[in-house]
Formats: structure tokens, C-alpha cells, sequence
């Protein structure tokens, strides 16, 4: 009966938007060719609307420098696949300091780069996509900081960490590094970073911040530019910006939405920009809500993701990705039910969207580790043998999603194959 109840849901859906599968045979064809892409308020992979349940695990890179423990990248993925998941974040920098990966502005490690090239080949092997993010807002694997450090050296009068974002020689700098991943050519299996399927999107900074500018004007700029850059080398992969999902002025009206600071970030006006094609937000009331109760944290995220998802679909019309959220187990009064509680309320909604057609393209935990390096955790771990009730959580979601689909391909294929006999018979 749940199983009728959702093919009917669907189908209604898919009779109201039946244009959104009449597509031309070369259209067709260049979405089969594995690409996650967007149309209108969804992503498709292979034509057929895509469903992310997914995690993050920013360590894959580092991890992956020594061989001797690639092991646990390995690991990781197949507990993932094992649970249903299908996207990984994770980073594409280490910006000076311990495995670097860009040593100084242009010099890269081989070894480093050849540990992501571990990273991006093994998913495949497991079935994962990756969301690859450029650089960090914040100090940890150098961030933006380490770029203004380095303008700094080469004799720029730099007055804050916040001209990573409008300084001509980081910026430069930032734009060379993204040329050097997107043109990496693949040691494994030889195939460039650009030319990569498993690769779903790239993002432009993982949480970037302005506080200098709460205008958000500084912010705006700077994505334009990237994200032009970006798509001026690479025209296969998505891309997203790394927010979090702060509304800013061009919608006054939303602020209210919004924890009690201003980062100088502007959810709407930030993922209109050309070249953005889907929106990210984060969840983390335990950290954005202080000295509130556990109820009150997930009556925030409901409404956070109601308003982001709505937002997405009528304002953006582009597709909407959960990026991060979780629940710390430093938090005073934190048990596995209570973070449980908030997994199956996110969870809900984002099914609920997806199985009505919405925006909302799917949600990313933080973060996931395997068992051995649990000295990663900063509060957030699962590590999926060792949380049974959340990983369980997880594997229902992926399960659900994937029936929807399912039930979305099926209906696709019916679809084309009454195109096709229209088609023969003279219809247009």
C-alpha cells in the first residue's frame, strides 16, 4: 500500500510536468554519458531525476597521501555503497602545512595529487559520485588565510583574510589552483579530472565567509567571477558555491530566517549567479542555536529547510542540496537518540520533497569515518559499524530515494516510448 501510495504521488507528479521528459534524441545522448546535470529544480543522471543520500568526508585526500593507508579510503567507501550511499564531499586543497597538496601558490606534491587521484578512481570502483571543493573559509589545510600568507610573501599589503575574496593576486592565485585540478590528468585510470563522470560537482569554497562586507557585495562579486572561470575550462560538471545558506539584503523580508549573525553571505542573490547550477545549505543548530533545547533546534531546522526548499523551487528554480548537517556528541545532554531524531526529521523532509517532485536534491551528513581513525572525530563521526540505529537511518533513506527513482526512470521510459510511437504515427 506505501508502494501504490508513492507510484501515485509520482505519477501525478510526472502528468503535471510530462513536457520535462520530451527531450531531443542528442540531448538524449549526451545525457547518457554519465554526468550528473540539472534541468530546472532537479538533477539527472542518465536523463532520469537524481536522488543524493550521501556524506562527508573531508580526510579522503590526506589519507590517501600514503599507501599504506589507502586501505581506509577504500574502507570507507564500501561501508558507504554497503549502506546506500552515492555522493561523498570531500576536499581537493591541503594548502601548506602537514600533506600539503599546493606547497606554495602553483607547486604541488605529486604524491598529494596522486592520493585525490586514488580517491576519485576508487569511488568509481564503488559507485560514489564526489562533490569536490576548492578551498576552505576556514584555517584548517591552509584556507584562505594560507592564500592572503602567501600574497603577503610576495610583497601584498594585506590588512585581512578577507581580501582572499578581492585581492587581484589571490585571486590568481585561487584561480590557478582550480585550472590545476580541473586539468589534472588522472595516474590511475588516465582519464582528466574535467572529462571525470565520477566527479558530480565542483564547489567554489567549502563555507565561505565575508564578515568585512555584510553586504554581501563582496561575496557576489567573487562568485561571478569563479564561477565563470571555472566554467570557462570546464563545461561538463556542475558547480556549486559551498554556502550555507544565510539569507542576505536582496531579501530583507527572509533575515528572520537566519541565526543571530551576518556573514556576509546572501543565500538568494549569491545562487542566481550564472554558472551556480544548484544551491547548498547547511544545518547545524547545535552550534548556530546556543543554550536552546534539543525541540527548539529541530523546530529551527524544519523551518530552515521548508523556507530553503520553497526558495529553491519558486525563487531559484534550481535544485536545492542538504551539503552538511549533524549533531555533536560534545554537546551537553547529546545521546544517539537525540542526533537520531534529527537525522529522521531531516530525512523526512527531503523525501517528502523529492517524492512530490521539489527541489530538494538530497542531504550529506558530517561526517563519515571508518573504523581505525576515529581520532578524526570532531563530534560529528559515525562511523556506520559502531552507530547501528543512525546507520540503519541512513540505509532506510537511501532506499527510499532510490525508489523514487526508480518509479521517476520508469516513468521516463513511458514517456519516451509514447514520444516514439507518436512520432510514428504522425503526432507532434
Amino acid at each position: 500500500m506505501k508502494h501504490l501510495k508513492l507510484f501515485l504521488t509520482v505519477l501525478l507528479v510526472i502528468q503535471q510536468c510530462h513536457t520535462f521528459f520530451k527531450v531531443d534524441a542528442s540531448v538524449r545522448r549526451r545525457e547518457g554519458d554519465g554526468f550528473i546535470r540539472v534541468r530546472g529544480t532537479r538533477l539527472l543522471l542518465n536523463g532520469s531525476p537524481y536522488y543524493a543520500n550521501g556524506f562527508n568526508a573531508y580526510w579522503l585526500m590526506y589519507m590517501a597521501t600514503d599507501p599504506s593507508q589507502r586501505y581506509l579510503v577504500s574502507n570507507v567507501f564500501r561501508e558507504a555503497s554497503s549502506h546506500g550511499l552515492t555522493v561523498a564531499r570531500t576536499w581537493a586543497f591541503n594548502d601548506g602545512g602537514d600533506r600539503a597538496l599546493q606547497l606554495s601558490p602553483g607547486s604541488y606534491d605529486e604524491h598529494v595529487f596522486q592520493g585525490l587521484d586514488f580517491v576519485i578512481a576508487e569511488a568509481r570502483k564503488h559507485g560514489i559520485k564526489l562533490i569536490l571543493s576548492f578551498a576552505n573559509n576556514y584555517e584548517s589545510m591552509g584556507g584562505k588565510k594560507q592564500y592572503v600568507n602567501w600574497a603577503k610573501n610576495q610583497g601584498q599589503y594585506l590588512s585581512s583574510d578577507d581580501e582572499f575574496f578581492s585581492n587581484s593576486v589571490v585571486k590568481g592565485f585561487y584561480k590557478n589552483h582550480i585550472k590545476a585540478v580541473l586539468t589534472r590528468r588522472n595516474t590511475i585510470n588516465g582519464v582528466a579530472y574535467m572529462n571525470d563522470p565520477t566527479i558530480m560537482a565542483w564547489e567554489l569554497m567549502n563555507e565561505p565567509r565575508c564578515t568585512s562586507d555584510p553586504s554581501g557585495k563582496t561575496i557576489q562579486a567573487w562568485i561571478t567571477e569563479m564561477a565563470a572561470h571555472v566554467k570557462s575550462i570546464d563545461k561538463n560538471h556542475l558547480l556549486e558555491a559551498g554556502l550555507e545558506g544565510f539569507y542576505g539584503s536582496s531579501h530583507p523580508e527572509k533575515l528572520h530566517n537566519n541565526p543571530n549573525f551576518n556573514i556576509g553571505t546572501d543565500f538568494i542573490a549569491n545562487n542566481q549567479v550564472p554558472g551556480i547550477d544548484f544551491a547548498t545549505v547547511h544545518a547545524y543548530p547545535d552550534q548556530w542555536l546556543s543554550n536552546l533545547n534539543d525541540q527548539t533546534e529541530l523546530a529551527f531546522v524544519n523551518n530552515w529547510l521548508t523556507s530553503h526548499i520553497e526558495d529553491a523551487q519558486n525563487i531559484l528554480r534550481k535544485p536545492l542540496l542538504l551539503a552538511e548537517f549533524g549533531k555533536s556528541d560534545k554537546d551537553p545532554g547529546f545521546s544517539t537518540t537525540k542526533r537520531d531524531q534529527l537525522f529522521a526529521n531531516v530525512y523526512s523532509q527531503l523525501y517528502s520533497s523529492a517524492k512530490r517532485g521539489g527541489a530538494a536534491a538530497g542531504g550529506l551528513f558530517w561526517q563519515l569515518l571508518t573504523e581505525g581513525i576515529e581520532s578524526y572525530g570532531d563530534g560529528y563521526t559515525i562511523v556506520l559499524s559502531k552507530n547501528p540505529s543512525t546507520a540503519s537511518l541512513i540505509a532506510q533513506q537511501s532506499r527510499k530515494l532510490f525508489l523514487v527513482r526508480k518509479i521517476f526512470a520508469r516513468m521516463r521510459n513511458v514517456e519516451l516510448w509514447k514520444r516514439a510511437r507518436e512520432i510514428r504515427n504522425g503526432v507532434n
